[in-house]
């Protein structure tokens, strides 16, 4: 019984440290702006778009080679 309250004093003590050490690092990190937000989602979000009319694109176009190739 004395391993088993060593162990559960030892796991609560590390949950402890951890949670001590995830504030310690929350206070570090350094938030975006609303505006450098709003920029990186336009970013992506126009990124997508471009990925996706290009993936379109080279869909068709294969798909129209490969109907002309086993027609």
């Amino acid at each position: 019984m004395d391993q088993d309250e060593a162990k559960s004093g030892s796991l609560v003590a590390r949950m402890k440290d951890f949670v001590k050490d995830v504030r310690v690092e929350s206070t570090k990190v350094s938030w975006p702006t609303r505006i450098e937000l709003r920029d990186s989602t336009t970013v992506v979000i126009v990124t997508v778009l471009m990925v996706s009319v290009f993936l379109f694109i080279v869909d068709r176009v294969l798909q129209s080679s490969l109907g002309l190739l086993f027609r």
